[in-house]
């Protein structure tokens, strides 16, 4: 019964976002200084839709209500030509049209509010709206934008430094406070508990901190080596985890998608190769160089075992990359693309989209619950392949 209760709560929930959906037009209205084209009826995009939740951006968008876009703005930093140029991301919406425009600036690098025609405008900051620019924020050559209505390519100054408090910035931060706070908590429990049952938090991560000593690090590095990687395998495992479990929360501070930004688990894949390269022996860069029982013809005069070799040293911390990246976003895409058919189908009739809704919500439902279990398989498998990239590293000849 209880799972019947929270299908019909979702189902209910989702004919009021579809009746939502089919009430809500948005028409843009040309800019009062004459820079906004005139826009058709906004029609649902799901493609659009999916893309701006899973990539970074410059607000936290909460939700839609009505004509009425809510979201928490965030912190702009451009540096350029000398300038460090500050404003809120709020400062790209018409107020009155809920439209992004760009922000002028003059010589002097101050916002100017109120353009006119001829004004001195050095240059424009603006989040770029088409193809490959989207979400962007790029150098605008003010004077022919405002003659001809397009924006333009970086044309001088060169190119901006973007230094934004973005989306994923703030989300990093809250996950990195929680680590600290959850994990300060646990240590002080062992300190003040010491010699009893684990109690409230301590009980509740000692059996994953345990798993990843014993399973992982222990049985993948060696008894004698795992205690010196131990800290940073505890760290990215948590991390990622977090991170997963933050992503599939649908409300902030969670939302964000950063163990789908491939900057991210790109970053984590240089840590593992960093400390791979700086921790290898002697034995393991001969095993790459001279790899031992293969056929002297596969190694000399030609080199190709060892070009193999040295060429997954590489490719080792870019499918670590990859594969996070690639499994995370999946998954967020998958969910919305069940959800997107709701709108999809309503758009044709009420009755298509009531009907569609049913299995919509009961695919997303079931694929939320696949992707809690995603979210730790996928910290799970970064961890292990990092400890037995350390365990190859630092294993000695037999």
């Amino acid at each position: 019964m209880k799972h019947i209760k929270l299908l019909l709560i979702a189902l209910t929930i989702s004919g009021f976002a579809l009746k939502s959906s089919m009430a809500h037009t948005d028409h843009a209205t040309e800019h009062k200084e004459n820079i906004h084209e005139i826009a058709d009826e906004e029609v649902f995009d799901a493609g659009k839709m999916i893309i701006e939740h899973v990539i970074d951006s410059y607000e936290w968008h909460i939700l839609n209500w009505g004509h009425t876009h809510v979201s928490v703005p965030l912190p702009i930093l451009i540096f350029h030509d000398g300038q460090l140029l500050s404003f809120m991301s709020s400062a790209f919406v018409d107020h009155e049209t809920h439209h992004k425009i760009p922000v002028f600036f003059d010589s002097n690098g101050e916002m100017i509010h109120d353009l006119e025609h001829g004004a001195d405008v050095a240059y424009a900051f603006a989040i770029m709206q088409d193809g490959g620019h989207k979400g962007k924020i790029a150098y605008i050559d003010a004077q022919k934008y405002l003659v001809h209505h397009e924006i333009v390519e970086i044309t001088e100054g060169g190119l901006p430094l973007d230094f934004s408090i973005t989306k994923n910035v703030v989300a990093l931060w809250f996950s990195i406070i929680l680590m600290l706070w959850i994990f300060a908590s646990v240590a002080k429990s062992y300190k003040t508990r010491k010699g009893m049952a684990p109690k409230g938090m301590q009980s509740v991560f000692e059996p994953l901190i345990v798993f990843i000593r014993d399973d992982i690090a222990k049985s993948s590095i060696g008894e004698k080596k795992y205690e010196k990687y131990l800290p940073f395998l505890l760290t990215i495992f948590f991390f990622i985890f977090f991170n997963n479990l933050l992503g599939l929360i649908p409300i902030i501070p969670g939302g964000a998608n950063l163990t789908g930004n491939i900057a991210v688990t790109g970053v984590l894949a240089v840590f593992t190769f960093v400390i791979t390269t700086l921790s290898a022996n002697k034995n393991y860069w001969v095993h790459i160089v001279n790899t031992p029982g293969v056929p002297w013809w596969l190694k000399f005069p030609i080199p190709l075992m060892p070009i193999v070799e040295i060429m997954g040293v590489f490719t080792k911390p870019f499918v670590l990359m990859v594969r996070l990246f690639a499994n995370i976003t999946a998954g967020h895409i998958i969910i919305l693309g069940f959800m997107s058919l709701i709108f999809i189908f309503g758009a044709m009739t009420p009755v298509a989209g009531y009907g569609v809704s049913i299995v919509s919500v009961a695919f997303s439902i079931f694929m939320s619950l696949l992707e809690f279990l995603v979210a730790f398989i996928q910290a799970y498998v970064f961890t292990l392949l990092s400890a037995l990239y350390f365990g190859a590293a630092v294993e000695e000849h037999h």
